[in-house]
């Protein structure tokens, strides 16, 4: 419970912490530090702090008579200038303490996760009384294998690459700069002035030149390895343990779950989370969670491995059951590339038939297919009856190569461990990456058919209903060669969440400026699997919104009138930056975004910075430096200008959203969602698309007004906000700007 000690501990560093930083206190960052607070504080726990969950019948007695839920997460909504870091940090940060849980920030982006490591955690300990230390962590591919370096070194055209992706066409030969690369780090080693972590080497280190060097779980023999001692990424895993508050991202997190909890970080039942830019969860999840193959690179890899085991076996025969394993291999190989091969022509079937048909409506108005993209979407999630017949061969196929993979895994793991193996160590190590590769790509492989042979199984929601996987092939092509990629996904992560997450977590907290839809938290529940009994709240924005006038002008169009719509931006956009130093205009489509940019007058063309022409942060560097400097500059961007973006003052006086956020509706995951909603007697436009639309139109509207004292004007492009019904819904989740409509 929130005891009077804990209680003031909290008290106290807020208020230190105003002082020390000569801040005066807000309303709404004082609200939320109490809601989190009373949240976490009152969960209720056993004899051994673990939490009790009163749905459990072994708890049941330990939690009392009065057996009703105790919420364990706090969901917040907090827009800009609410200082909902400061407050989670002052609100978690002894109650993590006082429950011997570690604390687990964790973000969306780099940007985010940078500041809180070097700012916000700093200042907070700079200035109160709490006493905490703090760590960034980071998944295994952040850091360098001594193993793969020293292999790379002693052999600079190795017979196998171990870093191959799963949909190389080739295999690239390491180069005279890749290797001066190599030799460079072996110094910085020695002389201790590099830890292996690829973020703190002095230049940008090539994808492929590091992929060459790093591992992943199942490469990595762990602490059987020679170089374990040495080991950047187990001396950070050990330094883990010894701190209060660690900071990671969403991806990390999952791919923890994933493996089971506590592999990467501590584990969740020991964890209170904060979720920060939490609006992101539900589709991180979603990609953490599906599965996809390209068939013809499976099958071309299945080859190669079975021309590499011959060499594997002249190394390292001998070692344990190795031989016993490795001798049913060929024949595994060569089933599972047979059906491969059985699947393409049935994959191009499918593509032709539709592209021949293109013609007809029908095949449209469901999304099955995308032109744009050449993605074939299955209806209801269920393939035709010779693919899952074709899936059910390859999930046995798989089923039996990632069994004897595994077997193969333990015989080297054991062999590197008994003294008196006759196989050199060397050569185990050297080997067991390529096995551990192998079997990370059959667990792929396997886990992708089974979802297409399992049709029947599709994951059920908490009234029992089917909640189908979307299944979508998608025809890709790389250097001429034309390859299918079959993916599969489940349409919404709540489920992944629950279990994964929630259910096995001591407490979280998550929060963004952007949680809510409509006015309400159905959408965010529906996706992230959070129960209506947990603890939801809005906190009070400081600004004063009123301080912007959002407009639809007159000279509007509807902006489903595509080529009438870009014409009617071409001949307005001139009028509306004119007057303005910083602009930030948002499109929805790439095309539409360049259209309108060569169809505009070339001084006007002179002060826009497009998207795609340079990186995001070279683009707001540039910006910035144009503003300084008095100029004019006008910044064209896509979805990922709409949030995260800051441009505070006169960096940006003038927001202008061509075009109302709608989804796009060829995107396989949600056309299924839409799908099911409307099987389950919902309306998937106004259930799904307009809150999704909702939460992204206030992301966009919140690139204005970035301090107190900012002020400006957003102008919106799409005259469906006044003339479509749904308008009023879009317009009443928005701030209380000061609004004109029509003129």
């Amino acid at each position: 419970m929130l005891t009077t000690d804990l209680k003031s501990t909290i008290q106290s560093a807020y208020r230190q912490f105003l002082e020390h930083r000569e801040l005066t206190p807000r309303h709404g960052q004082k609200l939320m530090i109490a809601n989190i607070a009373n949240t976490l504080a009152n969960i209720k726990a056993d004899g051994q702090g673990r939490r009790i969950d009163n749905s459990d019948p072994d708890h049941s007695e330990a939690a009392g008579k009065n057996n009703t839920s105790s919420p364990h997460l706090c969901i917040v909504e907090a827009g800009t200038g609410t200082g909902k870091t400061v407050a989670y940090l002052l609100a978690t940060i002894p109650i993590a303490q006082a429950f011997n849980k570690k604390l687990v920030v964790s973000t969306a982006t780099i940007a985010l996760q940078e500041q809180i490591i070097l700012k916000d955690l700093p200042e907070v300990k700079k200035n109160t009384d709490l006493s905490f230390n703090y760590i960034l962590a980071k998944g295994r591919g952040r850091y360098l294998c001594l193993s793969k370096l020293d292999r790379i070194l002693m052999d600079s055209t190795p017979e196998v690459d171990l870093s191959q992706s799963l949909y190389d066409q080739e295999s690239p030969l390491v180069d005279e700069q890749a290797l001066t690369i190599y030799n460079s780090m072996v110094d910085a080693l020695t002389a201790g002035k590099w830890d292996g972590d690829r973020d703190s080497w002095d230049t940008e280190i090539d994808t492929d030149v590091w992929a060459s060097v790093t591992t992943n779980h199942r490469e990595c023999t762990g602490r059987r390895c020679s170089n374990v001692n040495s080991c950047s990424f187990f001396k950070a895993r050990e330094a883990i343990d010894k701190y209060d508050v660690i900071v990671a991202n969403h991806d990390l997190v999952l791919a923890d779950l994933a493996l089971g909890g506590g592999a990467i970080l501590s584990h969740p039942e020991d964890t209170i989370y904060i979720f920060d830019e939490g609006h992101h969860l539900p589709d991180k999840a979603l990609s953490h969670f599906s599965y996809h193959t390209r068939v013809a690179s499976t099958s071309k890899w299945l080859d190669q491995s079975h021309k590499t085991l011959s060499n594997m076996l002249g190394d390292i025969s001998g070692a344990g059951q190795i031989d016993h394993y490795a001798e049913r291999l060929p024949a595994t190989f060569l089933e599972a590339k047979q059906s491969l091969e059985k699947l393409y022509p049935q994959c191009q079937l499918l593509m032709e038939e539709q592209l021949l048909n293109g013609n007809d409506r029908s095949h449209f108005t469901n999304n099955n297919f995308s032109n744009d993209g050449k993605r074939y979407r299955f209806e209801g999630g269920i393939p035709p009856t010779n693919i899952i017949q074709i899936a059910e061969e390859l999930s046995l196929q798989f089923d039996r190569l990632n069994s004897l993979l595994a077997h193969m895994t333990t015989e080297v793991q054991e062999a590197m461990e008994d003294g008196y193996c006759s196989v050199p160590k060397v050569d185990l190590e050297t080997w067991f990456p390529v096995i551990g590769n192998w079997q990370s790509r059959a667990e792929a492989n396997l886990a992708l058919w089974r979802s297409y042979a399992n049709v029947s199984l599709d994951t059920t929601d908490e009234q029992n209903k089917t909640v189908p996987l979307a299944r979508w092939i998608t025809l890709v092509e790389f250097s001429g060669v034309v390859d299918f990629e079959v993916c599969s996904s489940p349409i919404l992560a709540s489920n992944t969440l629950k279990y994964r997450l929630w259910e096995e977590c001591y407490g979280a907290v998550v929060t963004s400026a952007t949680l809510t839809a409509l006015g309400r938290y159905d959408r965010f529940m529906m996706r992230s699997g959070t129960t209506a009994d947990q603890h939801y709240s809005v906190m009070p924005s400081p600004f004063d919104f009123s301080q912007a006038l959002l407009q639809v002008p007159n000279f509007t169009v509807e902006a489903n009138q595509a080529r009438e719509h870009t014409e009617n931006i071409v001949e307005n956009l001139p009028g509306l930056v004119s007057k303005q130093k910083g602009s930030l205009v948002l499109f929805s489509s790439r095309k539409q975004m360049e259209d309108v940019f060569y169809q505009l007058p070339q001084h006007l063309r002179d002060q826009i910075l497009m998207q795609g022409d340079r990186s995001k942060q070279a683009m707001l560097v540039e910006h910035k430096k144009k503003i300084d400097e008095d100029e004019s500059s006008i910044l064209f961007g896509l979805a990922s200008f709409a949030e995260g973006v800051d441009l505070p003052g006169n960096y940006c006086s003038h927001v202008i959203i061509a075009k109302l956020p709608f989804a796009v509706p060829d995107d396989p995951i949600e056309a299924s969602l839409s799908e099911w909603v409307e099987q389950r007697g919902g309306n998937a436009f106004m259930d799904i698309t307009v809150p999704d639309a909702a939460m992204k139109l206030v992301q966009a509207c919140g690139r204005l007004l970035r301090k107190e004292t900012d002020t400006g004007t957003i102008t919106i492009l799409d005259k469906r906000l006044m003339t479509k019904r749904y308008g009023k819904l879009l317009l009443n989740c928005l701030p209380e700007y000061k609004i004109e409509l029509g003129r």
